[in-house]
């Protein structure tokens, strides 16, 4: 037993290398990045963070040092359930997902960390170790780039090892997306694993006319082609779109996703660590969809989240995302042949550049 000590948490806003586009967001120029650190009283530390698009951060940040440093300092680092309990029903009526679920999430990444290595193990093995290679593609944002320039990021991708590419539709008119898609599938070749992301834009008539638009492409999959709460709609997409439909980024919490599978309103559940819940979730809303006989991918921290797809059976395609802290990592994880491999290092195994980062601070 190693009681916690101390927990800190800290809020950068991170430039991007390239402006960044979907149909929702608009432009991204940076991302606002959150990290809480846990120490216990044997003096090791535990790292999770978490991030926003946009706007939003500070919020987090504060829910974490005004709300759940005294729900956490004086217990057992070991009790990851019952501290996440703790801090899910100590925030309830907070708002049950949201900016809640994305600052437990940073704390119970950090929990996990901590647990890892304090048992000197990396995560993926503690979650039962299925298999450390996990298949991974690149989530281009890519929405307003001319096609040549699209095409061309498309080119580093493939340099870069992936074997599996996501772009963004949800232009103001779908002839514009039916030329980009085109024109990346006949760059890419019919066996090359290709998706597309609405990010939301369309209504659930407008999304079952685009999916049989794009049905000819061969896309692996549609994402998020309407908005979350709309489940009903969603469903209908799934059913008569003709394309199988990932969602989850905004689901918040474990019932979201169980109210999303149960009405077959998705085909690849796509929890993102960082704002489902932490590990604890990602984990469980992976099992959900192996019931389910559904398979699981992911959205955003891929350095987080390919611990819990490597011990995931149903594991399919992770995205790496494009707010990447790679340029403040000690040690990344290398592309080959269209994977990547979980690390041996104990807990998660990221060490951030807290001092490069210290310039970026908010």
């Amino acid at each position: 037993m190693a009681k916690i000590t101390s927990v800190r948490t800290d809020l950068f806003r991170v430039p991007l290398a390239t402006r960044l586009s979907d149909s929702m967001h608009g432009d991204m120029l940076d991302f606002e990045l959150i990290t809480v650190r846990i120490t216990d009283e044997d003096g090791v530390t535990g790292l999770g963070y978490t991030y926003t698009v946009n706007a939003g951060g500070a919020a987090v940040a504060t829910m974490v040092d005004r709300y759940l440093v005294d729900v956490l300092v004086g217990r057992d680092a070991d009790h990851t359930e019952a501290l996440w309990e703790k801090m899910w029903w100590h925030m309830h009526y907070a708002g049950r997902g949201g900016h809640v679920t994305s600052a437990i999430s940073a704390v119970d990444i950090a929990l996990w960390d901590l647990k890892g290595r304090r048992l000197e193990q990396p995560l993926w093995r503690l979650f039962g170790g299925y298999d450390p290679v996990v298949p991974v593609y690149a989530g281009g944002i890519d929405l307003q780039f001319p096609i040549e320039q699209l095409l061309e990021q498309a080119d580093g991708f493939i340099a870069q090892g992936f074997h599996a590419i996501k772009m963004k539709v949800g232009r103001s008119e779908l002839r514009e997306d039916v030329e980009r898609v085109e024109a990346m599938r006949t760059h890419l070749g019919d066996g090359f694993a290709l998706m597309a992301d609405a990010n939301m834009r369309w209504s659930a008539d407008q999304a079952v006319t685009a999916a049989r638009e794009l049905r000819e492409f061969g896309l692996v999959w549609l994402e998020e082609p309407v908005i979350p709460d709309d489940l009903p709609g969603q469903a209908r997409v799934v059913a008569s779109g003709g394309i199988p439909v990932a969602a989850g980024e905004n689901l918040h919490t474990l019932h979201e996703f169980r109210a999303a599978i149960v009405a077959q309103a998705v085909t690849y559940p796509e929890p993102d660590v960082s704002n489902c819940g932490g590990m604890t979730v990602f984990r469980k809303v992976a099992s959900l969809a192996e019931a389910h006989n559904l398979p699981v991918t992911s959205h955003g921290v891929h350095d987080l989240t390919v611990h819990c797809l490597a011990a995931a059976p149903n594991r399919t395609y992770m995205e790496a995302h494009g707010f990447s802290l790679e340029p403040y990592m000690a040690e990344v994880m290398p592309i080959v042949d269209g994977s990547v491999t979980a690390p041996e290092r104990p807990g998660h195994g990221i060490e951030l550049d807290f001092a490069a980062l210290d310039r970026f601070r908010s």
